[in-house]
């Protein structure tokens, strides 16, 4: 997809402000951080619907996002993932097979027929400590709307706090989202948006 730096920049800015807050910036948000015009900015954003990379719900404020499609270009660097906020807790540590190197593309590179890319995040919190994962960890994430049961998910809650998971959906429709730490308890929720999946997590000493 051919995008100007100005609608690369846009797109990024969309999918932070998803992820952190759970809305999109309006198109002032956007101005004042691009430092250009607000006509300038709905003239981009526009570009971009036409492209196929956003999208937007009607008559609703706030609700541009990133086509699913569509991958950020800077989610597909495979030695440098986009740092986007923090997030509450976080994902254990995977097991890796013995080899002569260690190659983060493959461990976090997108799979073969996947068209989504990745993001990184910084846990804030020990809720998820007993699965190995630590306060100032980071959590390499999957851009993704959907989750498995026991798959450890980036949650946006009615309330607008966004937390690490492991995600569980009862019997009775309701959510669960499962810590790993018994001084927490879990979230009970009817319905929360999906914002990723864990794929990984990288620790640095």
């Amino acid at each position: 997809m051919n995008l100007t730096p100005k609608q690369l920049r846009i797109l990024q800015l969309i999918r932070d402000s998803r992820v952190t807050r759970g809305y999109s910036p309006t198109m002032q948000e956007l101005a004042d951080e691009l430092g250009i015009s607000k006509v300038t900015v709905f003239e981009h954003v526009e570009a971009l619907i036409k492209k196929g990379a956003l999208k937007r719900e009607a008559n609703k404020a706030r609700s541009l996002s990133i086509c699913d499609s569509t991958i950020v270009p800077d989610e597909t660097q495979p030695l440098s993932f986009p740092l986007v906020g923090k997030i509450a807790a976080g994902n254990p540590i995977e097991k890796y097979e013995q080899s002569d190197s260690l190659s983060l593309e493959e461990i976090f590179g997108p799979r073969v027929g996947q068209k989504v890319g990745s993001y990184a995040l910084c846990v804030d919190g020990d809720s998820m400590k007993d699965e190995g994962i630590l306060d100032g960890d980071y959590v390499i994430v999957e851009r993704r709307d959907t989750a498995r049961n026991g798959e450890r998910v980036v949650a946006l809650l009615p309330n607008g706090e966004t937390t690490l998971k492991t995600f569980f959906k009862e019997a009775d429709g309701r959510i669960r989202l499962q810590p790993a730490n018994p001084d927490f308890e879990p979230i009970i929720v009817k319905d929360c948006r999906v914002q990723g999946v864990v794929i990984g997590v990288l620790r640095r000493y």
